[in-house]
């Protein structure tokens, strides 16, 4: 009986022994930084170091926005001050008359009325004689 229970014995070390020997070699591939789970580890570890990085790089952009934009709106808020007390002014200023029109710009306006005159005959024309397309002749329509 002790023979039998000797063999068994040690047929229970050697299973146990062959066990932790499969145990061990699934624990090292698991643990593989290049395949496993440890690599997924370090790669996630490295892309929170980046992305803190990144989000400090960002806090320090958005503060130096926060301080131009500040800075903006105070230079905004006094030259709105000072334009309400240029307007505010202008109030008291009695109105100017208009200045009479020169020769020349009447002269120039009696050329534009006078062209405008001979295209509206021009198009009177053509609407009475039933012409889809009127052909201007230059020459008549500019006026020296």
């Amino acid at each position: 009986m002790d023979i039998i229970a000797d063999i068994l014995l040690a047929a229970g070390a050697l299973g146990a022994g062959f066990y932790c020997l499969v145990l061990s070699r699934r624990l090292k591939r698991f643990n593989d930084l290049e395949k496993g789970v440890g690599g997924a580890v370090a790669v996630l570890s490295a892309q929170v170091d980046d992305l803190n990085k990144s989000l400090q790089s960002a806090q320090q952009v958005s503060d130096g926005s926060s301080k131009a934009l500040q800075q903006l709106t105070g230079r905004a808020e006094s030259v709105a001050q000072r334009l309400e007390l240029m307007m505010a002014s202008m109030h008291d200023i009695p109105e100017a008359e208009t200045a009479p029109t020169s020769a020349a710009a009447a002269d120039e306006d009696a050329a534009m009325a006078a062209a405008l005159d001979a295209a509206a005959e021009t198009q009177e024309e053509a609407k009475s004689s039933g012409l889809m397309f009127v052909r201007h002749n230059r020459s008549q329509n500019r006026v020296a």
